[in-house]
């Protein structure tokens, strides 16, 4: 039962959010239900929207490495929903396998398609897990896997989203 009110985005005359409904689809194939209820308060939902959409896609980060830091650090909060969809994204969004997301899902970090990969995940999971744990060898590491500061900023950003 809702407490408040779920308003489908066919109700919402707003340009800028038909964009972001538009790219929510694009990458889930609909709008998950926590939207439909964030949409009570419009102008949160378009400031935090945006800030997503600019985080994904005007970073160093491919938008595939992206939903694994979203997939690991969701996994590692327990949070089954978020999980499932930045699996989702992954798969109907970026066409990854069933057998690519149940190796991550299992391996973790350990799975990884490149050092730079390994390093970004473990960075990730680290900010998550303690933040105030991360020193200079962390970060160097992150350089050395070709990170630069916007890079960096926006992994340990990722961990928030």
């Amino acid at each position: 039962m809702a407490r408040v009110p779920i308003i489908e985005p066919s109700d919402i005359d707003n340009p800028e959010m038909a964009g972001i409904f538009a790219w929510v689809i694009d990458m889930e194939g609909s709008i998950p239900n926590h939207f439909k209820v964030e949409l009570n308060f419009p102008e949160f939902f378009i400031a935090k929207l945006s800030a997503t959409k600019i985080l994904w896609e005007t970073g160093e980060l491919s938008i595939s490495e992206i939903q694994k830091i979203g997939i690991l650090v969701s996994q590692a909060n327990g949070c089954a929903y978020c999980t499932a969809a930045f699996c989702t994204i992954w798969n109907f969004g970026l066409g990854a396998t069933r057998k690519e997301i149940e190796a991550l899902l299992s391996q973790g970090s350990g799975y990884c398609e490149s050092a730079r990969e390994s390093v970004m995940l473990n960075y990730a999971l680290k900010v998550n897990t303690d933040a105030t744990s991360i020193t200079d060898n962390d970060i160097d590491q992150l350089r050395d896997a070709g990170f630069g500061d916007k890079g960096i900023v926006q992994i340990t950003h990722l961990v928030s989203d």
